[in-house]
């Protein structure tokens, strides 16, 4: 990628930043990972073709043009949050995630952040550091990140190896049992 196309991917980014809270990369990779999707089922549920979808996670697009596909990400948000805290199972989200493809709707997007009751679970706030890390670095090179830092610092080596490159499972005992 030539720096001209870097420019425009991190304004378009910023753009999405600005309309939508964070960038589309990050939030449809919480949306994947909450709900347990890959990018082409979330390409369908949402009404987007899977070459659109990627365009719009990588910055290659900055907006949704269509105010049915926005509201299907607001949808989804909600009910990400719901399955983060627990209180809808994957099997319900399945059937819920149905429903969403079939509405057509609004057009305004949620800024701000779900609100559960509450403080955040143990499970949100690992799904958060994961994504965090995630977005920084392949899980390959988390891993020899980890590998290098092993010998000197092996708590720091640790939790970049539970976090970047485990199951979402391990991370939150990991988390757990790191607490007081």
């Amino acid at each position: 990628m030539d720096a001209a196309q870097q420019d425009a991917t991190a304004r378009a980014r910023e753009l999405q930043r600005s309309w939508y809270g964070e960038p589309l990369g990050a939030l449809f990779r919480r949306l994947i990972d909450d709900l347990g999707l890959n990018q082409a089922r979330l390409a369908s549920v949402l009404g987007l073709s899977a070459p659109m979808l990627s365009q719009l996670m990588s910055g290659q697009r900055a907006k949704i043009g269509n105010p049915a596909v926005v509201q299907r990400v607001q949808a989804l948000q909600e009910l990400s949050s719901q399955v983060a805290d627990g209180r809808v199972s994957a099997a319900e989200a399945a059937e819920r995630m149905e429903e969403i493809k079939k509405s057509a709707g609004g057009s305004v997007l949620n800024t701000q952040p779900t609100a559960s009751t509450g403080a955040p679970t143990v499970r949100r706030v690992v799904r958060e550091i994961q994504s965090l890390l995630r977005s920084v670095s392949a899980a390959g090179d988390i891993i020899e990140a980890a590998d290098s830092l092993a010998p000197t610092h092996p708590e720091l080596a640790e939790f970049l190896r539970v976090y970047g490159a485990g199951r979402t499972a391990d991370a939150v005992a990991h988390y757990e049992s790191h607490q007081n």
